[in-house]
């Protein structure tokens, strides 16, 4: 490992030459920056990561199997395991999936679970990420880089390869492909993940398009080749949100989507990887119940921990909320990129009790989970090693037959000393993830 950290500079210089960048919007502006890289993996042993393995993959099925049920036979809903009110009412249930089956029957195709390692060792769950997850890309090219800057680090170590990626995407595209090219669908060039879609587009040998490059002929969509040689797509991997997807069914304003496309897909004549729908599986409040869906798709115990978490949606939760409330953090459930979190602790006087009064009065809109200790890894900085807190992205990608659980990840971590917030967004760096493979 000495010898790859002795070529951290030169492995940031070529990923910023490289163009591996993320953008932001903030305060209606849209800055552009480089994704600090660390040469000091993160190391997962061969025996954590077959728990890993098995957890997630677990995990991903169970939440698959909800999305079928909820727009469809509602079983877990009729049997008063999840409240109907707390469903209906998440942001990321959309009324237009009812009914609609996906090719293969699979909703969440790429699955992106965050993870901490508490310093007891233990592994949780903080987040499920079933819409359009990204980050596989950054430790793809980081890993690439690296071998050509110190080949000799990767002939000492025993490291699981993780170049499979690109092909276990182009395989789960090809596995619920309905007849047709894969393309991947990008907002264009001022999106924040611009570079990954660009990057797996090259690498899984699909067609990169924009939502001008692609027309709804009949009850087919193509891809709007030179020449007027169109070509029917089979699978769309979509990297547009939802509301932005289909101007004739969801935000009528969207200029990025394609029209019609929705129609397409509930005919079952595209496969769009993620599936429309799937926010209300990711919704941080239905976070809560998916230890609790394992029991009741699978029958079997969930291997993988939550966080342990309150919802101020019950009365019982919401007191012990408000009497524990500097020892909790509290989320927004419509927040991401590490938006919308709070430290109870942090918070004092007026402030504090603003908050308290605004999650007494919209309780379906916050959970609460108890603060957790987790990792610190070493992290080179200009002094020196350092230690900074860290998660983990691991990427699940469920095609028509099985599950794949990518033997690498995103690993990312504060630049902040004792800061939780470790999303890029929030000026985090991220690291590869090394799983030894014996």
């Amino acid at each position: 490992m000495l010898e790859l950290n002795k070529h951290v500079n030169t492995v940031n210089a070529l990923l910023a030459r490289y163009g591996v960048k993320f953008g932001i919007y903030k305060n209606h502006t849209f800055k552009e920056q480089l994704f600090p890289f660390d040469t000091i993996p993160r190391v997962i042993t061969h025996d954590e990561f077959a728990y890993l393995e098995k957890g997630l993959s677990q995990r991903v099925t169970a939440l698959n199997r909800f999305l079928a049920d909820i727009y469809g036979e509602k079983r877990i809903l009729k049997d008063g395991v999840i409240p109907e009110e707390f469903v209906y009412s998440s942001s990321g249930y959309l009324a237009a999936c009812e009914g609609i089956m996906p090719p293969k029957g699979v909703y969440s195709h790429i699955s992106g679970i965050d993870l901490v390692q508490g310093k007891d060792s233990e592994w949780y769950v903080l987040e499920d990420n079933l819409r359009i997850p990204s980050g596989a890309s950054y430790p793809l090219i980081a890993r690439d880089l690296c071998r050509k800057a110190s080949p000799s680090t990767f002939k000492r170590n025993h490291i699981s390869d993780n170049r499979d990626y690109a092909a276990l995407l182009k395989e789960t595209m090809d596995s619920v492909n309905t007849g047709g090219i894969n393309v991947i669908l990008t907002p264009g060039r001022y999106n924040a993940a611009f570079f990954e879609h660009s990057y797996l587009a090259e690498k899984t040998g699909a067609v990169l398009a924009t939502g001008n490059d692609l027309a709804v002929m009949g009850d087919y969509l193509y891809y709007k080749g030179y020449g007027g040689n169109n070509q029917k797509v089979g699978a769309l991997y979509r990297r547009v949100s939802d509301e932005y997807l289909d101007p004739m069914t969801f935000e009528e304003t969207s200029l990025i989507g394609v029209p019609h496309v929705f129609d397409v897909y509930k005919k079952g004549n595209v496969a769009l990887l993620n599936a429309p729908g799937n926010g209300v599986a990711d919704d941080k409040g239905i976070y809560y119940f998916v230890p609790k869906m394992v029991e009741y798709y699978l029958g079997e115990e969930a291997v993988l921990h939550n966080a342990p978490t309150y919802l101020p949606f019950y009365e019982e939760d919401r007191a012990y909320v408000m009497e524990h409330f500097d020892d909790l953090v509290i989320k927004d459930v419509a927040e991401a990129g590490g938006y919308g979190v709070v430290f109870g602790s942090s918070l004092e006087g007026e402030e504090k009790q603003r908050l308290k009064d605004l999650v007494n009065e919209q309780p379906r809109r916050f959970i609460a989970q108890e603060v957790i200790d987790f990792l610190d890894l070493e992290v080179l900085d200009r002094d020196g090693v350092v230690e900074r807190k860290a998660d983990l992205r691991a990427f699940v990608l469920t095609g028509a037959d099985q599950v794949h659980v990518w033997k690498s990840g995103l690993t990312r971590f504060s630049r902040i000393e004792g800061c939780s917030i470790v999303n890029s967004s929030q000026g985090g760096g991220f690291k590869d993830t090394w799983v030894l493979s014996r």
